[in-house]
């Protein structure tokens, strides 16, 4: 079972992206995914989870900027980040949740199943 991402790539502040998270085949280990990034420097930090329809939000940074949102036909979760601010800059991973809800913090890696490799979203003018 492998993730893949992609998307990722160099856009001015206030531009977006789209990332996507591919599953290589259909798993129940893809039920409850989130997506994780780690910025230059920084500690890896949740973002946002999605648990079939449902989702969680981590990072206050990103409220009412980037959504998450998934196609099960396509094995595919995707996170849309809009007005991109130079802070947003880090590599984003997505990764299988072996529970079957989001859980209230992202930093018990016991539950993370696969990672994928990341994608780098670089915010500059």
């Amino acid at each position: 079972f492998v993730l893949v991402e992609s998307g990722g790539g160099l856009v001015q502040p206030g531009g977006s992206l789209n990332l996507s998270c591919v599953a290589n085949r259909a798993s129940a280990d893809f039920w409850t995914v989130a997506w994780l990034r780690r910025a230059p420097g920084k500690e890896r930090e949740g973002v946002l989870c999605i648990e079939w329809s449902t989702s969680r939000r981590y990072a206050d940074s990103i409220k009412g900027r980037f959504t998450i949102s998934r196609d099960n036909d396509k094995n595919a979760v995707y996170l849309q980040m809009n007005d991109l601010k130079p802070e947003d800059t880090g590599m984003y991973y997505c990764v299988a949740i072996l529970v079957p809800h989001c859980p209230s913090s992202l930093t018990d890696t016991s539950r993370f199943g696969a990672w994928g490799q990341g994608t780098q979203v670089t915010v500059s003018s």
